[in-house]
């Protein structure tokens, strides 16, 4: 079982950048993927990037080249290293476990989430 917390939001103006650490508790953190979501206002819940257990890593088009994902086992937190920021960045940021089973995507329960707001 493996709890996580999300941390490192704020308010940025366009162009800056934030970092967002996923803390975990739990033995079994290293052998997770690990995905970080975003929902922002009238929006659905979209995934940003994940990474694996191995590190291999995937992002959304929208974010691409502009956010990384990393994780440090060691210290059971998964980072997401966010750069040149936009308006439309602006959403509340979730970490979630991510694994597959019979050919289906589950997740485990949402957190409070950290909120990300850029300004103009």
């Amino acid at each position: 079982q493996v709890q996580l917390v999300e941390s490192g939001g704020g308010l940025v103006q366009a162009g800056g950048s934030l970092r967002l650490s996923c803390a975990a508790s739990g033995s079994t953190f290293s052998i997770k993927d690990i995905g970080w979501y975003r929902q922002a206002p009238g929006k659905q819940r979209e995934l940003v990037a994940r990474i694996s257990s191995g590190g291999s890593t995937n992002y959304a088009d929208s974010v691409k080249g502009r956010f990384t994902i990393s994780r440090d086992n060691a210290k059971n937190t998964v980072y997401l290293e966010m750069s040149s920021l936009k308006p439309e960045d602006t959403a509340v940021y979730y970490c979630n476990v991510e694994r597959y089973a019979s050919g289906s995507l589950y997740l485990g329960p949402w957190g409070q989430g950290t909120q990300v707001t850029v300004s103009s």
